[in-house]
């Protein structure tokens, strides 16, 4: 075999690799929940290989109107794959809701002003110095967190004591560690740690989590047979094993 047939060779194969290679860009809170549904849909389609990009949903709206490779986007809210949608980055045709989740307010399991934390206007009190929450602009759950504390009358008075994370999953490492006093996660991410933290209240109804194959993408087959198979009955099992509700 010479060289040039080698190389092309190489190159084909390399092609063939790359065109089985389906890259997810998923919401931070569905974690291990997705890596795990991951590896199930590998097993089940022979050659298929994920790569997952977690990230706030709002920032991987914003990857890829930068141009980042994707071929499926996995969003914690409605409102980001909208965005998604405004811009052309998405196909509609593909949009399928697959989980639902719900807010929670959470505490650590440590002594301090989180026992005294109650209920939602439990954090108007004085010994409550440090709230975290997702940064509103780009992380869904801090949009509902701020919507939750608006409703009760408490977003303006608590600005001083907000610290805001780039994910729901900071936010969840910062209340673990005892560096807040109480913060705003879902409900699958607070089960992550229930040695660590405890939820005190439920702050909103069902979150809907939508998928969508990207307009770009290079898989689009490969991307449809994905989001479906996130609504197969495997894939549920597996999401509501992890907390995720049915869509």
């Amino acid at each position: 075999m010479t060289w040039r047939a080698l190389c092309c060779g190489l190159a084909l194969l390399a092609n063939v690799a790359a065109a089985q290679t389906l890259t997810v860009s998923a919401a931070a809170s569905l974690g291990q929940a997705m890596r795990e549904t991951a590896r199930l849909f590998e097993a089940a389609h022979s050659g298929a290989s994920l790569r997952l990009n977690f990230a706030a949903s709002g920032v991987l709206i914003q990857q890829m109107a930068q141009g980042a490779p994707v071929d499926v986007l996995l969003s914690a809210d409605e409102e980001s794959l909208r965005r998604g949608l405004e811009l052309k980055l998405l196909d509609p045709a593909s949009r399928h809701y697959f989980a639902t989740n719900q807010m929670v307010l959470v505490v650590p399991r440590v002594a301090g002003a989180s026992a005294q934390i109650k209920q939602l206007a439990d954090l108007a009190q004085p010994a409550v110095r440090r709230i975290a929450l997702g940064k509103p602009a780009t992380v869904p759950a801090g949009r509902h967190a701020q919507q939750a504390l608006q409703d009760a009358g408490l977003w303006l008075s608590l600005q001083p004591r907000l610290v805001q994370a780039d994910n729901v999953r900071q936010v969840l490492d910062y209340v673990a560690r005892g560096e807040v006093d109480a913060g705003f996660v879902y409900r699958t991410d607070a089960a992550l740690m229930p040695d660590a933290v405890r939820v005190i209240q439920v702050i909103s109804g069902p979150v809907r989590y939508p998928a969508a194959a990207a307009t770009d993408s290079r898989q689009p087959a490969l991307a449809r047979t994905f989001i479906a198979f996130l609504l197969s009955p495997e894939a549920q099992a597996l999401l509501q094993g992890h907390g995720f509700g049915a869509p």
